[in-house]
């Protein structure tokens, strides 16, 4: 039997930089789909982008899950499949911005087989303009929580 590949879609947005965020994820599997969104009060559109991330591959049920995730984020993207994330992690992040959510990340993902695809933003892919759409909601809803992690001023 072969594995199940579970696509994973997300975006970020924030309103300002940093100002009110928020991300959307699309996962898709077997005929399924699952979307997810949140917001916050203050943080930054890089923190959101990889929150959603985070967020998407924490949603998973199992370990070992086969993960084509797809972002407009270079960031992101560059991160993880140009090996930045790894130097930084054997610098134990010194310098580095948003150090919480990449150790984060690093624990989800380690759990799973996941491959980055970078999507140009804004060019009608039917999931991607989901997860605009999702995240740009998510940042405009009242009373957004704050976002512990962000420490710009």
């Amino acid at each position: 039997m072969s594995q199940k590949i579970i696509e994973l879609y997300t975006d970020g947005a924030s309103s300002g930089n940093p100002g009110p965020g928020g991300y959307g994820v699309v996962l898709l599997c077997n005929g399924h789909r699952r979307e997810l969104s949140a917001g916050y009060a203050r943080t930054t559109n890089n923190r959101m982008e990889l929150l959603a991330v985070i967020a998407g591959l924490e949603a998973l049920k199992h370990d070992g899950c086969v993960v084509q995730a797809f972002s407009d984020s270079s960031y992101v993207v560059n991160a993880v499949e140009k090996q930045w994330l790894f130097r930084w992690e054997r610098i134990r992040f010194k310098n580095v911005k948003n150090p919480d959510l990449w150790k984060r990340f690093l624990q989800v993902y380690r759990r799973h087989q996941v491959k980055f695809y970078w999507i140009k933003g804004h060019a009608g892919h039917p999931q991607n303009e989901c997860c605009d759409r999702l995240a740009t909601a998510a940042a405009m809803r009242p009373n957004l929580p704050e976002d512990t992690g962000y420490s710009g001023h």
